[in-house]
C-alpha cells in the first residue's frame, strides 16, 4: 500500500511540473523588460538612448500610437510610427559617434517639449520632441528633425 500511494504522488507530481513547463510560453526580450515610463525624465533619457545608444527594449512601448516624424531638409520627408519603430530596432546595438546634449524646453504635469542635439563629425541633427502622459505612462508623440 505504501509503494501505491508513492507511485501516485510520484505521478501527480510529475503531470504538475509538465502542466507548469506547458504553460511557460516564452516570450520575447522585450515583452520580458519592464520599462519605467512613469516620468517624462525616464522616457525621455530612454529615447535618448534608443536614437543614439541602439538600445532596443521597449521601442514599441515608448511611442505613442499616433507617432509622427518630420525630417526638415531639402526633401522634407515623414515617417509613421511603424516605421519609426522598424528603423529603430534594425540599429539594435549601434551607438551613434557623437557628441549628444540635450535641454527640456517646456514641462507641465501632462507634457514636455524637448531637444536633443546630436554632434556628428561633419554636421549637426538636431531633434525636437514632444512627449505626452497616456494614462499613467509618458510616450513620445511627435520628432521634428533638422540638420545643419
Amino acid at each position: 500500500m505504501n509503494t501505491l500511494v508513492k507511485t501516485f504522488a510520484a505521478a501527480a507530481l510529475i503531470a504538475v511540473s509538465t502542466f507548469a513547463m506547458a504553460a511557460d510560453k516564452p516570450t520575447s526580450k522585450s515583452e520580458k523588460a519592464n520599462l519605467n515610463l512613469s516620468t517624462a525624465d525616464f522616457a525621455f533619457e530612454h529615447y535618448v538612448a534608443i536614437t543614439t545608444e541602439g538600445e532596443s527594449v521597449g521601442v514599441e512601448q515608448l511611442f505613442a500610437e499616433d507617432f509622427n516624424q518630420k525630417i526638415q531638409a531639402s526633401n522634407a520627408q515623414n515617417h509613421s510610427r511603424s516605421e519609426v519603430v522598424k528603423s529603430l530596432k534594425k540599429q539594435k546595438g549601434e551607438k551613434l559617434n557623437c557628441a549628444v546634449s540635450t535641454d527640456i524646453i517646456e514641462e507641465s504635469a501632462d507634457y514636455m517639449v524637448a531637444k536633443v542635439t546630436l554632434k556628428f563629425e561633419n554636421f549637426t541633427k538636431t531633434d525636437l520632441i514632444t512627449l505626452e502622459r497616456v494614462g499613467n505612462d509618458w510616450k513620445v508623440s511627435k520628432s521634428i528633425n533638422s540638420y545643419k
